[in-house]
């Protein structure tokens, strides 16, 4: 009899084991809820993350394309300010050069001796000039200014002619008498020491030699011919002013 109850206590000990043991798997099951939970606030977690990437790469994109705007706005703004300042400094250049191209002598200011009125040679810009060095005292120069006269009568107001005494201790009003003794009613005025040694040192020591008759002619673009000298008659001295014009 103790035998069975011995057996019969160790089948419900083995059975309480028994059922205690089954007890895990709920716990397990009770578990993986948990585990669920888990993930879904990890992928929340990943969610959000992405989000704040996209986010920031929207923002890094934008912040790139607002720079890259107002880089190259800068840029092309720099650019065209260079080139306006290149363009400026091209004008600037070119006018500069245009003024250096023109001997002192042409922008040398002179008197009429008649009128009083001052004018450079650089004043008549646009036009022919003839130009004679002269002389009161040179009687080749008296003979040269009566061909110059018939010259001028040929070719009118087309031209401009212009005596530029040598002797630059003169005064004007004792040119302008010789002017009306002579007859010769064109322009003439007495030169400057500056102007005369600017004239020497264009055309050589010969143009400041009275008797030597020197004269040229400035072109309408201010360019000028070589020094002729000699005598030359009326109908040569309007070759050479037509020869200069063409």
């Amino acid at each position: 009899m103790k035998k069975l109850i011995v057996f019969a206590l160790t089948l419900i000990t083995l059975f309480l084991l028994a059922a205690c043991s089954g007890t895990q798997p709920p716990a397990a099951e009770d578990s993986a809820p948990a585990t669920n939970d888990t993930m879904a606030d990890e992928m929340m977690t990943d969610e959000t993350m992405t989000d704040d990437s996209h986010d920031d790469m929207v923002s890094t994109d934008e912040m790139m394309n607002d720079n890259s705007h107002d880089n190259t706005t800068n840029t092309d703004e720099m650019m065209s300010n260079d080139n306006h300042d290149d363009m400026m400094s091209d004008a600037g250049m070119s006018e500069m050069g245009s003024m250096a191209d023109a001997p002192d002598w042409q922008n040398i200011e002179l008197t009429d001796a008649r009128t009083g009125e001052n004018f450079t040679l650089a004043s008549f810009s646009g036009k022919t000039i003839f130009v004679e060095p002269m002389a009161t005292w040179c009687t080749n120069c008296r003979q040269q200014l009566g061909n110059v006269h018939e010259a001028r009568a040929q070719l009118g107001d087309e031209v401009i002619f212009i005596g530029l005494s040598l002797e630059t201790n003169l005064d004007s009003a004792d040119l302008a008498q010789y002017q009306s003794d002579q007859g010769f009613d064109w322009t003439f005025a007495v030169m400057t020491p500056e102007m005369l040694q600017s004239l020497a040192d264009t055309f050589g020591r010969s143009i400041t030699v009275a008797p030597n008759t020197p004269h040229f002619v400035i072109r309408a673009d201010g360019s000028y011919t070589e020094l002729v000298t000699g005598i030359d008659s009326p109908d040569q001295l309007v070759q050479q002013i037509q020869a200069a014009s063409s």
